[in-house]
């Protein structure tokens, strides 16, 4: 048995590696000499735009709790109480918006985003209250069963008790990024931190190039021996060096002569390279070079289908994972057959004027949009329905296939003599009499 139970062991706890100073890919500094972590990435204008772009569009996305319907449809559950946390306000201290938002930054810097969830005495959702990540830590007990441990600050809703809390995962929304045991996610920070750190070594290389003037150094040379080196320094830098000198007249005295030293093209193509930086952060985040900035290769005709793959490629699987941990743990095994959370994101694959309104004008010929369908999309007020609001038309030259080809299938015979009665008057209205009493027929004279 002791082979046998070496070989077939357990699902090992997670490794979380977002715990503070536990953070595995943080420990030590990056390729380039600079440390990285959350906060100094952040200092980085790419990685700021890149957190801000996806953490703004995944809060503006409208969010509802949804209701199947008998007819096989969909209907907003406004009576449900998870509702209103979800659309409006998750706690009386920030919006949805902040709310989402907060989440959302949490996921991208440390790759796992956490909200303690308040339940009344029937277990139902009352609040939502964001943790943060470096302070959670995941882990099993004794029988296989995850929990969760957060180190609380005094500067926290006073939601729990005491420096250490102990959460069971019925408290805890928890919204993984990508990692290697589907539990706790990675942060895209750390996994980056050699691209990060030399954007950030670039970066500190042009300050201090245009700090001193956007000028190298030089050597000063002398004829003689000079006594006191460092002073003559000293006082060369003082009176000349760093920008705001840049344009003085130097006087040189006693034979001494100033050579600069010429810059390297190297060092003249820093900007480009920090160019390159700034375009491989924006791969990281899967964002497009023009939502940074960079609109070297963008077009007229390309931007807005650069603008539907980042909503397709880069926000949808951000949004399916926010959708399935949200129904996950907010709803029951009995609200998960009726109910369902998803955002709504027609808002940004609207197309341009023109391409709505073509679409709009196929679907209203077609018969399957109604004019107030049309108007909703567009928010705008509806149609009364006694004006024809909600009608459903179809262009008249088109025919179901089952039709088609009906007219021949017709009798001729009895189509000349539906013509023939339908032409000629009856006998009771022309009230002409034949020969013995009987009345006859005759046309009418036009």
């Amino acid at each position: 048995m002791g082979i046998f139970s070496g070989l077939f062991r357990s699902r090992d706890k997670p490794q979380n590696r977002t715990a503070g100073s536990s953070y595995t890919f943080f420990m030590g500094g990056s390729t380039s000499g600079k440390p990285v972590n959350e906060r100094s990435a952040m200092q980085m204008t790419a990685v700021y735009s890149c957190v801000r772009i996806l953490a703004e569009a995944v809060a503006g996305l409208p969010l509802h709790l949804y209701k199947y319907t008998d007819s096989g449809g969909k209907a907003k559950a406004t009576d449900h109480p998870l509702y209103l946390l979800l659309h409006d306000e998750p706690n009386p201290e920030m919006s949805s918006f902040v709310f989402r938002e907060t989440l959302m930054t949490h996921l991208l810097l440390w790759g796992n985003a956490y909200a303690q969830i308040i339940r009344n005495g029937k277990g139902e959702v009352v609040a939502l209250y964001p943790l943060m990540p470096n302070k959670m830590t995941v882990d099993r007990d004794e029988n296989g069963q995850l929990y969760y441990t957060y180190q609380r600050s005094n500067e926290e809703a006073h939601t729990m008790e005491g420096a250490s809390v102990k959460l069971k995962p019925s408290d805890v929304l928890h919204i993984p990024g990508l990692g290697f045991d589907g539990l706790v996610g990675y942060s895209p920070i750390a996994m980056a931190k050699n691209a990060i750190g030399m954007a950030i070594a670039c970066e500190e290389f042009g300050a201090k190039f245009f700090a001193n003037g956007a000028a190298p150094s030089g050597v000063l040379e002398h004829p003689g021996t000079i006594k006191d080196p460092s002073r003559v320094r000293d006082a060369w830098q003082s009176q000349f060096g760093g920008s705001s000198n840049s344009g003085k007249v130097a006087v040189l005295e006693e034979g001494m002569k100033y050579t600069p030293i010429s810059i390297s093209p190297e060092q003249a193509q820093f900007l480009e390279t920090r160019k390159f930086q700034i375009n491989e952060i924006a791969r990281i985040f899967r964002v497009p070079p023009h939502m940074v900035g960079d609109l070297e290769k963008s077009s007229f005709s390309n931007i807005e289908q650069q603008s539907l793959e980042f909503v397709k490629y880069t926000l949808d699987p951000w949004i399916i994972r926010w959708e399935q941990s949200m129904m996950r743990v907010l709803l029951s095994l009995d609200e998960k057959k009726e109910y369902f959370i998803k955002f709504n994101l027609e808002g940004l694959l609207r197309g341009d004027y023109q391409s709505r309104m073509n679409g709009y004008s196929i679907a209203r010929q077609n018969g399957w949009m109604s004019a107030n369908d049309i108007r909703e999309l567009e928010n705008l007020d509806r149609i009364p329905a006694e004006q024809g609001g909600d009608l459903y038309l179809i262009n008249g030259s088109m025919l179901p296939l089952g039709s088609a080809g009906a007219y021949a299938d017709i009798n001729p015979t009895e189509t000349e003599e539906t013509e023939t009665n339908e032409d000629t008057p009856s006998e009771e209205v022309l009230g002409v009499e034949k020969p013995g009493g009987r009345r006859s027929a005759r046309r009418a004279s036009p």
